[in-house]
């Protein structure tokens, strides 16, 4: 073989040695371009996931906080409410029992004109109308008191009551039963059922 001949037969090994390199360097280049693709896809992934977490906690604690504020709601109202009802009581009762001194008061003027009334002679002609007039004075003041919540307790012959009534002595009858209100020595009075004064009263036994 000629010179020229094995020239030309290594310049075609070389070319099919610079042809087969590429195409291993090709090979290589593409199999390192898929890893880089599969490494990539994971890693996206696993930022997704990593997000997802961190949304559901922000959601979680998002929620928890909202509960609470309305449990804090909730809590407030229901004390604005116990406020107002017992604010309202207060009024009430203080509407209701303004009057218990003004009323303590009164009492011994009610008493006064019913002692007139009871020890007037009404047989007596010119004292009759002097009578009249003071019953109707006592009439309407008891009429007036009234409106406002004051009323008389007048238990005779009613069973004895410790919480309305004063026993200022018992005495055996045969006339009553046990424990029963046989005579009232001084009406009492209650303004809207509250005592003011509790009636004096003879029990039997």
């Amino acid at each position: 073989m000629s010179n020229e001949e094995n020239k030309v037969k290594e310049e075609e090994l070389k070319q099919q040695e610079g042809v087969e390199q590429e195409v291993a360097q090709e090979e290589v280049e593409a199999v390192g371009t898929d890893a880089d693709i599969e490494w990539n896809e994971e890693s996206e992934q696993e930022i997704e996931e990593s997000k997802i977490a961190q949304l559901e906690a922000a959601l979680l604690s998002s929620e928890a906080k909202v509960k609470e504020q309305q449990d804090s709601v909730l809590r407030a109202k229901a004390e604005v409410d116990n406020m107002r009802r017992r604010t309202e009581q207060q009024i009430d009762k203080a509407r209701k029992y303004a009057l218990t001194k003004f009323a303590e008061e009164l009492l011994p003027v009610i008493d006064n004109l019913e002692r007139a009334i009871s020890h007037a002679n009404m047989e007596n002609e010119e004292v009759k109308p002097i009578v009249e007039g003071v019953e109707l004075t006592h009439k309407t003041f008891i009429d007036t008191v009234a409106k406002f919540g004051l009323k008389e307790i007048n238990p005779e012959g009613q069973p004895f009551n410790p919480e309305f009534h004063q026993a200022m002595s018992t005495q055996e009858s045969e006339d009553f039963e046990p424990n029963t209100v046989m005579f009232v020595m001084q009406k009492g009075y209650e303004l809207n059922g509250r005592v003011v004064r509790p009636a004096m009263v003879m029990v039997s036994k």
